[in-house]
């Protein structure tokens, strides 16, 4: 299917060795406190947040190809233009306020406002939520497209490259190699744009080879499909990666500022990818399987070296991500659950229990999004799933905790995080036994995330009456 010269190949095995060439040498050594480990020391400056915000949010690039090659623009529609909206929110509302906390993580944000059994509940699904496996997946997929090893002996092979360097070095060598995972996925997009150009022709040729609605805002698709993803981009407000870097930062001006920065780098790689998708599906109008659209593109209109920097930008968009999820995953299990259960001993051994159980937590992320990724081989399925079940349990009592007046006693955040997640999990899987034409139909034809979210919502209302009832103004 792909072709590789023995350059481009060499290329690709020199972007894996520089990716942990970089985070080893990013290990600070004699320093065990679990800020340094797991914020950088709070230390991160306006050009490495921007850098490694921008690389971590942007992973799933066989997923954005899939969509554009199947909906053309739509994809700027769905995976950009809400996302855009709720960073902006996020900048102006919450980067400062994040920062000024000086808390380590999500949970510890929970505990403060509510209590600690709401902190480890958030903990369990911030893990669920930062899972991994779909970005397990997409570089098993590459790899095994690169080097034609099987997907199992793939997905293990990059996982085990990913976190050796998070072992060792935490957080510092996460943001170090997304500062050159940055460079390298801008480079590798704008690479195949003018190849494409000269080869197939500029934008008359894309307008008369691809359906009339791939140049649609909606793709073809019901505003109710839409909605749903701008509902699901709401995970921007409790993504963890978001908060973390904003802890990270060394200030609040920094974190806010470093927001504002990314939205045009965001907006600018999505007209990459758009443009990208466009251009395969004119080319290439009848793909089975859509996932390898940028694949199949990069085999028609690239040469050597070209083609081998386009797969290093691929790689790079996926592992910047994949190596900041296994992160914040192992930190939360080793951190807010392990961390939370013995945190009666001595302050000493705490941080050093911490920072075992951390890289215990690695070790256990990246064995569950290995087999996760094996069993669910299909990255939009893994997002929408996520998304769906998680957000509505975290939303609400999280935005309402860095807010005094929105503030609810700690009996309703835990409750309104409990049942807000359970009731569109259980929503959610109802619809899996009840297929109509192989697709999951849900009660009453509603999507799980607004049972959920309502429920949540409801629960809040509730908390602010009874708040409000015991301390009348």
């Amino acid at each position: 299917m792909v072709h590789f010269s023995l350059i481009d190949s060499l290329l690709i095995v020199l972007y894996f060795l520089s990716v942990v060439y970089i985070g080893f040498r990013a290990v600070r050594r004699g320093r065990k406190r679990s800020e340094d480990f797991l914020l950088a020391g709070r230390s991160l400056t306006l050009p490495m947040f921007v850098a490694t915000l921008v690389s971590t949010w942007y992973g799933g690039i066989l997923g954005v190809g899939e969509f554009s090659y199947r909906f053309g623009i739509s994809n700027w529609v769905v995976f950009g233009v809400p996302y855009y909206c709720f960073a902006l929110l996020f900048a102006l509302l919450l980067a400062k306020r994040i920062r000024g906390t000086n808390h380590l993580t999500i949970p510890d944000k929970l505990e403060a406002s509510y209590d600690r059994r709401t902190a480890l509940l958030g903990g369990i699904l911030t893990v669920g939520l930062v899972t991994p496996a779909a970005y397990v997946l997409m570089v098993g997929i590459l790899v095994q497209l690169i080097f034609g090893v099987d997907l199992a002996t793939s997905v293990t092979a990059t996982t085990i490259l990913t976190i050796c360097y998070l072992y060792w070095g935490g957080f510092r060598s996460d943001v170090w190699a997304n500062a050159f995972e940055f460079i390298m996925m801008f480079l590798g997009f704008a690479m195949i744009l003018p190849f494409a150009y000269f080869k197939l022709g500029g934008w008359e040729y894309i307008t008369s080879h691809v359906p009339p609605l791939h140049l649609t805002w909606h793709g073809g698709n019901p505003w109710q499909y839409i909605a749903v993803w701008f509902f699901i981009a709401l995970w921007t407000l409790v993504d963890p990666a978001f908060h973390q870097r904003c802890y990270a930062a060394k200030d609040g001006k920094t974190a806010q500022r470093g927001i504002l920065i990314s939205i045009p780098f965001w907006f600018f790689f999505d007209f990459m990818t758009s443009m990208a998708g466009l251009y395969a599906r004119a080319a290439l109008p009848d793909i089975p399987n859509p996932t390898l659209s940028y694949p199949l593109l990069a085999e028609l209109t690239l040469p050597p070296i070209a083609k081998g920097l386009f797969y290093i930008g691929m790689l790079a968009t996926i592992m910047s991500t994949l190596s900041s999820l296994m992160f914040i995953s192992a930190s939360t299990i080793g951190k807010d659950i392990v961390g939370r259960f013995v945190s009666s001993i001595d302050p000493t051994e705490h941080e050093a229990l911490v920072h075992r159980w951390t890289k215990v937590g690695l070790v256990i992320s990246a064995l569950v999004s290995i087999i996760l990724s094996l069993i669910v081989p299909s990255v939009v399925k893994i997002w929408y799933t996520i998304g769906t079940a998680i957000v509505p349990g975290l939303l609400v009592p999280l935005m309402a905790s860095y807010f005094q007046p929105l503030r609810i006693p700690p009996r309703h955040a835990f409750w309104a995080m409990l049942l807000g997640w359970s009731v569109s999990t259980v929503w959610l899987i109802c619809g899996q036994f009840h297929l109509v034409d192989g697709a999951p139909s849900y009660w009453l034809g509603i999507e799980p995330m607004y049972p959920g979210l309502v429920i949540s919502i409801l629960i809040w209302g509730v908390g602010r009456m009874e708040g409000e009832t015991k301390n009348p103004a």
